[in-house]
Formats: C-alpha cells, structure tokens, sequence
C-alpha cells in the first residue's frame, strides 16, 4: 500500500473483478485419439498429446502442469514431445504460476508459437496479463472441478509415505481397471525394492476430500471462469455420459469432450488424428455441470482446515466427509432417477430399432 500510486491496473487485469462474459463453444465434440498407447497414458481421450504434437512440429512452446522434486505442481514450459511427456494426465493439485505468464509473453513476442494449457482460471488470467490477442497462441483449459491445497496434498504424501521410501510417480487417474472406475496409484522406491499403492478413488482418502470438495481453494466456491468465459481457444474434458449419446464410442478407456471454442482452436484441431462424433452444448450440459456450476462449499470446510495441523489427516478426512442422513437420502434418489433414465433410454433405442 506504501507504493501503491492508485492507477488501478491490478483492478482492470483481475479476472475476479473483471471477467469476460460466459459464451457458447463454436463446436462440440467426442473425441479418440487414434493412437492406442498415447490414450491409455492419458486421463481421457488423448487429445491434449496431438495438440502439443501440433505445436511442437512448429517449433513452438508448449505450457502445462508437472510435478516438481517435491511431487507439487508447477505451471512449465516444454520445446519437444519427451518433457511433453510431464504435462499429461490429470493433477488434482493447484498449480504454482511462478514465471510461466512473463515466459509466454517472451516466447510470443519472439515469434514462437504458444501452446498454454491450464485451468479457466489460469487461463483467463493470462489473457488479461497479455491485454491484447496473439495469432501465434493457442490457449487450452479443461472443465475443472476445482484445484485443492498444496499443503494438504504434501500433508498427505507425508502420512502415506514414509522418509524411507521414496516416489517414483504419482497417477491420479490410473485406467488399468477402466476410466469410468479408475484408481489413484503412487508408486514408489524402498531400498532396492520397487512398490505400489494402488486404490479405487472411492476409497482412496486423498480424492475422497478432492470429490467432496473440502480441500478446495475459497474462490474455487464462486468461480469467475465458469460458462466458458476463459477465452481459451479449446476446452477438453471427460465426456461422462457418452454412453447415452455415443455408445459405440463407450469402451471405457477414455473418450474426451471438445469445446471448440474459436476459429483458432477449429483450425488446430487435426482430426486426422482421432475418431470424433458432433453434439450440441446443450445436450453435454447436464452431463458435465462443473462446466457452468462452481462447486459448493461444504459446511465442514473451515472446521478441517482449522483442524488441519494437529490431527491425523486420514481420520479428519473420514470425520468430515461422512456424508449426513440428507446426503445419502438425496444420493440414494439421485440414483433410482439416473437409473430410470437410462432405462427409459434404452427402451426408446430398442423401439427406433425395430421402426
């Protein structure tokens, strides 16, 4: 405040208090990368590997998230597929920006093609930080959740991982059992003897607080980057409930959603590369609402956060997740309508079939 000369520049960049207005994607896609291996290392579908691909051939710089020596997450930069390689795969950790802004700008104004990739919110901020438009940069942000707590993240590898051992990686969507049921798996080295902790996410006490939203950030509860406001050229998300558009594009290793947002973002997308089907926004909606809806805040949030420091994280995270008697109430109706839908839906099938 003692150097503030009051020109209100920080105000105007802020997307909180500015952000642009929510808008529809040009198109709407379901999307398989064709190459096998390259899906199966990714999240979803693959696409983000072809986009960078893309990018890379053209001598350009690609921005995503990595893990760093402590196994937190930081916003880098690559220039060939190998350190492409870091970016792939979901993080459920909020990344730190460091210098990622100031290095993009570097990149774009000598020229080099710019591929960043991150969340809405990420995104979004960097648009403002530019505060004009660049023909060499091609922005891609996801249908984000929310991004939790470092500190909790690191918190947890403390409890789970011993001093003795030591991680060699950490897959927060592992697809060896399936995409729609997948597993959290930290793999890691004690003495000379290699090992794995593998569980369903359900079970799995660090994507249970994620899924439930406490160890979210605050402004994650009133997201000003929702709607498709980011101003990224392409949005990529899991297309969950492609089953009920796309069966035949159902085999549970993966299927992305693309929301291709501008002309830009039409014209990078090669769909040589993958097998894709057109819908409509309004139908992928109620499918995917983290598109349009901010999470909400548990009542029990401040409560584990205060607790945080001086208790046994595993035991805090089952005391303030357990769902109340209106939770399961609600889940247990949310269950029966999503089923009778599915059956209604399938009887309308096998009736268009024999018409």
């Amino acid at each position: 405040m003692d150097t503030c000369i009051d020109c209100a520049l920080c105000e105007k960049v802020c997307n909180e208090l500015q952000p642009y207005e929510k808008r529809e994607p040009l198109k709407v896609l379901a999307a398989i990368n064709k190459n096998e291996e390259i899906r199966l290392k990714s999240s979803s579908g693959g696409i983000f590997y072809i986009l960078a691909e893309k990018i890379i051939k053209e001598d350009g710089v690609v921005f995503g998230a990595r893990f760093d020596e402590n196994w937190q997450v930081v916003i880098d930069y690559a220039e060939d597929m190998k350190e492409v390689e870091a970016f792939m795969g979901s993080k459920y950790v909020q990344a730190r920006m460091e210098n990622a802004y100031k290095d993009v700008k570097r990149f774009l104004t000598d020229s080099r093609m710019v591929l960043f990739s991150g969340t809405p919110c990420q995104v979004a901020g960097l648009h403002k930080y530019l505060r004009k438009p660049y023909d060499n940069l091609l922005t891609v942000d996801f249908i984000c959740h929310g991004t939790p707590s470092p500190k909790v993240w690191g918190m947890y590898l403390d409890e789970v991982v011993k001093e003795v051992k030591s991680i060699s990686s950490v897959e927060f969507r592992n697809k060896d059992k399936g995409w729609k049921d997948f597993s959290f798996n930290l793999r890691f080295n004690e003495g000379d003897k290699t090992a794995s902790m593998l569980s369903p996410y359900k079970q799995n006490h660090y994507m249970k607080a994620f899924l439930r939203d406490i160890i979210l950030r605050p402004s994650c509860y009133e997201c000003k980057a929702k709607g498709c406001s980011s101003q990224s050229d392409i949005t990529i998300a899991d297309f969950w409930g492609v089953h009920n558009i796309y069966p035949e594009m159902d085999d549970d290793k993966g299927t992305s959603l693309i929301l291709l947002n501008t002309d830009n973002g039409i014209d990078t997308l090669d769909k040589k590369q993958v097998i894709s089907a057109e819908t409509n926004f309004k139908r992928i909606k109620s499918l995917n609402p983290a598109c349009y809806l901010s999470p909400k805040e548990p009542s029990k949030r401040d409560e584990f956060f205060a607790r945080l420091d001086n208790e046994n994280m595993i035991e805090l995270i089952n005391e303030c997740t357990r769902p109340t008697s209106k939770q399961r109430l609600y889940k247990i109706v949310y269950d029966c309508t999503l089923l009778i839908y599915n059956m209604l839906d399938r009887v309308v099938k096998v009736k268009k079939s024999f018409n």
